[in-house]
């Protein structure tokens, strides 16, 4: 079972409270206060482990207490800080105060980490009240209370490359044959249930990673089918690639697939449309000959026929019998190092010109 949207609460721990004590020592009169502070609450974090895939740590387990701040003790001794809690999530993590609707955090770094609910301060003994005129002050502070809070935790999957296709398009025969990773296969729609990710290799020490998104249908931006339970992890990806069948039974035919997977991403969010893409005409190996010929000298007919402009990387494979790989496993690295190469252009600050 795939686990990306959790509700769990947090309570940070309460501060210690603040010592009221004075000294006995039977050579010092009026020894005066020496009650210690209390220690402060333990917080509450998330950090980012990329052993986790999944949110099924925090599905497990809802709740979450860290410990509370040691009282004060006499001989101006300060309490213990409580324990902290932490907890261990998948990059790409965002974290929503359900309350206010604030979101919190959006964790995709490996280690980073963030401070859900913060510990209480501990109160201050009454050592720290003494004054001239005040010598001998007979109260201290409680301790502050933790933070507490309802937290929606969602996981938007971090890929390079999304694989986007309707039902039974062969995107999980293509994810294994690209990446060797373990995707359901059954020849049957909606075969995979969940996001599956894996690992395609660039050379010896470049790498990306591959997203197969499940099968979307007309209708998916409004919850049809999977909807849009699924299509938020197309959101991180930075290259798209449009697995169409061109199969002679394939329903709906290749174009007007195309065309639907086109309008569903833009009703979604409109700017996955201006995202570098590719087509993926599938299925390959199950045209006669001559159909094989007229596909691959004119692969860029499925996308004049959906009305998408034609110089769109387009190559007809078959992920079964593994045919057309490496033309699209070198269309995919050449778009990526482009995507690459625009962020960059744009990161990097314009240089003003010289005053002479």
């Amino acid at each position: 079972m795939f686990i990306d949207r959790v509700k769990v609460s947090v309570k940070a721990g309460d501060g210690g409270r603040g010592c009221i004590s004075f000294r006995r020592e039977k050579y010092v009169p009026r020894g005066g206060p020496d009650g210690g502070d209390g220690g402060d609450g333990g917080d509450v974090i998330f950090r980012v482990d990329e052993g986790e895939t999944m949110l099924i740590s925090l599905h497990s387990r809802p709740h979450y207490e860290a410990g509370r701040g040691e009282h004060g003790r006499g001989k101006n001794q300060t309490g213990a800080r409580g324990r902290d809690v932490v907890c261990r999530v998948p990059p790409g993590t965002l974290v929503q105060d359900v309350e206010t609707g604030a979101l919190l955090c959006d964790l995709t770094q490996p280690g980073e980490e963030f401070v859900v609910a913060r510990g209480g301060r501990g109160g201050r003994g009454n050592t720290r009240f003494a004054t001239a005129t005040r010598r001998a002050p007979r109260f201290g502070e409680p301790g502050e209370p933790g933070e507490v809070r309802t937290l929606r935790v969602e996981l938007k999957l971090i890929a390079q490359v999304g694989l986007v296709g309707f039902p039974n398009a062969g995107k999980s025969t293509l994810i294994r044959a690209l990446t060797q990773a373990h995707a359901r296969i059954g020849d049957y729609p909606f075969t995979t249930l969940s996001p599956v990710l894996g690992t395609l290799f660039l050379s010896d020490t470049e790498k990306i990673i591959v997203a197969d998104i499940p099968g979307l249908i007309e209708g998916a931006h409004t919850g049809a089918g999977l909807g849009t339970d699924f299509l938020r992890h197309v959101e991180r990806t930075r290259l798209l690639v449009f697995v169409v069948d061109i199969s002679p039974e394939a329903t709906p035919e290749p174009e007007e697939a195309l065309r639907v997977l086109r309008h569903e991403l833009g009703q979604y969010r409109g700017d996955l449309l201006q995202r570098r893409w590719i087509v993926a005409c599938n299925k390959r190996d199950l045209l006669k000959p001559e159909q094989q010929r007229e596909w691959e000298e004119h692969p860029e007919r499925v996308l004049k026929a959906a009305g998408e402009p034609a110089q769109v990387p387009c190559c007809v494979i078959s992920g079964l019998k593994e045919e057309g790989l490496d033309r699209l496993k070198a269309l995919i690295e050449s778009e990526y190092r482009s995507v690459i190469e625009e962020e960059d252009e744009v990161q990097e600050p314009g240089v003003g010109s010289e005053r002479e």
